[in-house]
């Protein structure tokens, strides 16, 4: 065994790195990052190719790995002018890619999505076929985003954050793997519930800068409440810098305890303690809602390309996780009687809680590990998955989604 377990390292040390391509907002370099400890820990050397925005990392796995910056844009939502100079860049970028590749012959480039993911696997791409690396891709919505549609026609696997995924092209190497999260995320998984007491504490929050509709709309349905609620209530809410002052004004005047701040670093900690969080459905969110199993009111974000976050909301709608407003109807009229019902029979918050914590995926990161390795070692020529968890059918499915191919591994 100790033989077997020598010439496996000794495999893996020899072949070229795995390269992480991601950039931009922590929804696409948080899994990236869990991915790449993995690797790390299993013997692999790994390098990173990202974006300006997310620049050189001084610490964490990729603070000792190589590093390249590449330049891009993105070119969804932008006029003609702005959408062609986007294009140009990510072409440049990709040539950059490709000259790099071709010194540091790695052995896999795994994209997380985002524009830039896109130079690296399409440089990848451009190798020779005798020196290509194997190109797989990480989705972490339920509809694949504009990069990764764009990418999946070249992908030797794919793996996805969701059962069910609109986008994904006929024939395409699938394995379900969950979306890796924050360890301090992962810890929390299997802890179980406790229904509110005393206290009910709620956590507000909308994606990397927060969202100003929560600012608009939470506090006066919360206001709004019956006093024998509103008196229990503790807030943590996110709330951008500029409309600080008056959050906290209109909390003050209305008699609620509330933490106000752009940003929380603590989020694992806030999320242990807290009873209903209320947010935007970005792919990261919903998959720390699921492993930590705690049940949300979301509000998808109205603009998001292939309006992914709807779809995410809705698969945990579906299995009475969560309650979905589209954000033209999310108004203290229609939050207020909702926030009365559940806040009065805390069975209800109970039961969705449940029915979240049975989406969550803990180990993530060690199953797209597991996709990356079996890639590496058999190819594309069969579709791949962990074993998971059952879960209940959808009571709201949303139309067109395509199902992955889940089989277990021979």
């Amino acid at each position: 065994m100790e033989n077997s377990d020598m010439t496996t390292q000794a495999n893996i040390s020899s072949t070229g790195p795995v390269v992480i391509a991601a950039g931009g907002t922590g929804g696409h370099f948080f899994p990236a990052e869990a991915l790449a400890d993995v690797l790390v820990g299993r013997g692999y050397r790994v390098a990173l190719m990202t974006d300006a925005r997310a620049g050189k990392r001084t610490s964490g796995v990729f603070a000792t790995a190589d590093q390249f910056i590449l330049p891009g844009a993105g070119v969804a939502g932008r006029g003609p002018v702005r959408a062609l100079k986007g294009g140009l860049a990510l072409l440049r970028g990709a040539n950059e890619a490709r000259s790099i590749m071709a010194k540091l012959h790695p052995a896999a480039v795994v994209g997380f999505g985002g524009y830039p993911s896109v130079p690296p696997l399409l440089g990848a791409r451009l190798l020779p076929g005798s020196v290509r690396p194997k190109i797989i891709l990480h989705e972490g919505n339920a509809v694949l985003g504009k990069a990764n549609a764009f990418l999946a026609r070249f992908a030797d696997g794919i793996g996805t954050s969701f059962n069910e995924v609109h986008g994904l092209p006929a024939g395409a190497h699938v394995a379900l793997t969950g979306m890796p999260v924050r360890p301090a995320i992962a810890a929390l998984a299997g802890e179980g519930y406790t229904p509110p007491g005393d206290l009910i504490r709620l956590l507000i929050w909308g994606g990397s800068l927060g969202a100003r509709v929560f600012s608009d709309i939470v506090p006066g349905a919360l206001a709004a409440l019956p006093l024998a609620i509103r008196e229990r209530l503790q807030i943590t809410q996110q709330v951008r810098a500029e409309d600080l002052e008056r959050v906290r004004t209109a909390y003050e005047s209305f008699g609620i305890a509330a933490t106000l701040a752009p940003f929380f670093p603590n989020v694992a900690e806030l999320m242990q303690q807290t009873h209903l969080v209320i947010g935007r459905a970005g792919g990261s969110s919903v998959a720390e809602l699921e492993v930590a199993g705690r049940p949300s009111i979301l509000v998808p974000l109205p603009v998001a390309a292939s309006d992914e976050q709807t779809a995410n909301a809705q698969a945990l709608e579906g299995v009475g996780a969560a309650w979905v407003f589209r954000q033209p109807t999310f108004t203290v009229d229609a939050l207020t009687p909702l926030l009365t019902m559940m806040l009065t029979d805390t069975g209800i918050l109970t039961a969705a809680a449940s029915a979240a914590a049975k989406l969550g995926r803990p180990d993530a990161a060690e199953r797209l590990a597991d996709l990356v390795e079996t890639t590496l070692h058999h190819g594309s020529g069969g579709r791949y998955s962990s074993p998971l968890p059952s879960s209940p059918a959808s009571s709201h499915p949303s139309p067109g989604h395509a199902a992955t191919t889940v089989e277990s591994k021979p």
